[in-house]
């Protein structure tokens, strides 16, 4: 009797628990959905918390991926011509400028791989007392999801790296060893988000 009652409330206790993870399944595919689909805010937070929108990211929905278009705002950005090169830049204690990744862009992604969007917002940060950009200051903010959208901590790249074409082209370049730990509170912009579009 006794074994009976165990082995019921042991399958019990499993069905609970397997119910529990297809809910929590639901939820990710849910979260997944409503951020990789429609309108976002490209928003950069300051380290004293102040936040400045630079852009959008459109999402369009493509089976298990999608597909996405950003569109930087110009008017938060200044031109700057540095190391030969011009540069959309974003001035205040630091000078943060945005650097195009210079190889194709499928431009997809998926819940799982968010590294060609990460790819679209490489940056390169300077002192205003510095003459020149060194693009070994390279900059990728990380993305992870949330609910709605994503958010990113950004680590140490060296743009260097890529001023020759990388060997697979069908990759993005900066994952894995290729990026460094960055303490925290070290750079002016410490995160960035990607949120629904007010």
């Amino acid at each position: 009797m006794r074994r009976g009652l165990f082995l019921a409330i042991s399958l019990a206790a499993g069905s609970a628990a397997l119910a529990g993870q297809a809910a929590l399944g639901a939820d990710a595919a849910l979260a997944g959905e409503a951020a990789l689909d429609g309108v976002k805010d490209i928003v950069l937070h300051m380290e004293d918390g102040k936040a400045l929108t630079v852009g959008t990211v459109t999402f369009t929905s493509d089976g298990d991926s999608s597909r996405f278009k950003i569109d930087f705002d110009d008017t938060k950005f200044t031109q700057y011509f540095l190391s030969m090169r011009e540069f959309k830049c974003i001035e205040g204690p630091e000078i943060l400028c945005h650097v195009p990744y210079p190889y194709p862009n499928p431009r997809v992604v998926t819940a799982r791989d968010l590294s060609w969007l990460e790819h679209d917002l490489l940056f390169v940060y300077k002192r205003p007392a510095d003459y020149g950009a060194k693009m070994a200051h390279g900059l990728v903010y990380s993305l992870t999801m949330t609910s709605d959208g994503f958010i990113g901590k950004p680590q140490s790249i060296d743009l260097d790296e890529i001023a020759s074409p990388p060997a697979d082209l069908g990759t993005a370049f900066f994952t894995g060893e290729h990026r460094y730990h960055i303490q925290p509170g070290t750079r002016w912009f410490e995160s960035v988000t990607i949120e629904p579009h007010r």
